[in-house]
């Protein structure tokens, strides 16, 4: 191959740009058959029987929609019979969980006590689930819920992971939680997830169960309120004289706690107790069964209460005795002789 020269380099670049210039115009001239092939072909283009055939599939679609909510309804026909059959409000939750069953893979109920969520019953979870005792202490977007800012939960997160940790170690892909009300308070929580599967199947024929299941705890409350009601004396049977008893004076009641100072001292009483119980279950357990709580953990108690005092004043604890009731109620499981010799108790 003979070496390059400067002088070559104008008759180089005159047959560059005729080869250039020749590879443009068979481009253009191919281009234009192209164009010339497609137009064709489109002015000859119709629909076929096959095209036809789905769209008059697709036009019946909403006959297949009818038909896929009348199975659900179908679903649903046997969850609202079980409810219907309750007897008794625990009856009735019980009831609930069965409903659930069908239509997702795991399910729990917890009660709501004080401010803080503990494990009633559930479906589906590990045999021996579960493996945590102790109430959870509802996280903020649980507090959100709780307090009927927002209607259901429909995603995993801080909310989810509490109330599902003292059940089990594994966290399902999708998942939701719906208040259970009454009288226009929540009462309870309701968790359903989708298990070892990627979507809950049926999450809104879950959601109008604990709906409905609501609507029964009012009704089963009344008819409990109707039969404890005492009936009238027949008109016809006169009536004895009676001597009047004047009522005996109520004491003066303290005027109320500012709500939202109420609801964060119960808040911080929730906590701190909680961290005893989460720290200390041995103890807490043995003072469950042998009484005097105080005897086994007064250093944790007098620290918390301390804690408490240090935000609220030892005036609204002496007044309200937030900290105290929630000691009582979640570690003496409310019964106030198993705190034992208490100085503020």
């Amino acid at each position: 191959m003979s070496d390059f020269h400067p002088a070559d380099q104008p008759q180089i670049d005159a047959l560059r740009t005729r080869l250039e210039a020749w590879v443009n115009r068979q481009n253009q001239t191919l281009l234009e058959a192209v164009m010339a092939t497609w137009q064709n072909a489109l002015g000859r283009s119709h629909p076929d029987d096959a095209i036809l055939a789905q769209l008059q599939e697709a036009m019946s679609s909403p006959v297949g929609f009818a038909a896929s909510s009348a199975q659900e309804d179908q679903n649903l026909a046997p969850a609202l019979d079980l409810l219907e059959g309750a007897t008794s409000q625990s009856d009735l939750l019980k009831r609930l969980l069965d409903a659930l069953s069908p239509l997702v893979e795991r399910s729990a109920l917890f009660i709501l006590k004080q401010g803080l969520a503990s494990l009633y019953a559930h479906r589906g979870f590990e045999a021996e689930a579960p493996a945590k005792t102790g109430a959870v202490v509802p996280p903020e977007e649980l507090e959100a819920l709780i307090q009927g800012s927002t209607r259901s939960l429909r995603r995993k997160g801080p909310g989810y992971a509490a109330l599902v940790a003292p059940i089990s170690g594994f966290e399902a892909s999708d998942a939701a939680i719906f208040p259970l009300c009454h009288k226009k308070k929540t009462v309870a929580l309701v968790l359903v997830d989708s298990g070892l599967r990627q979507k809950l199947d049926h999450p809104e024929q879950a959601r109008a169960l604990v709906l409905v299941a609501s609507a029964m705890l009012a009704s089963l409350a009344a008819g409990k309120e109707e039969k404890s009601r005492p009936q009238p004396a027949h008109e016809s049977q006169p009536s004895a004289p009676t001597q009047v008893v004047p009522e005996p004076l109520e004491p003066v009641a303290h005027a109320e706690l500012d709500p939202k100072i109420r609801a964060a001292a119960e808040r911080l009483a929730r906590v701190l107790v909680g961290d005893v119980e989460l720290y200390f279950p041995a103890k807490v357990a043995q003072a469950h069964t042998q009484g005097n709580l105080y005897g086994h953990l007064r250093d944790e108690l007098e620290r918390s209460r301390a804690t408490f005092v240090e935000r609220f004043g030892e005036e609204v604890e002496i007044r309200y005795r937030i900290f105290t009731t929630t000691i009582i109620q979640h570690l003496c499981d409310g019964d106030v002789s198993k705190l034992g010799p208490a100085p503020w108790a």
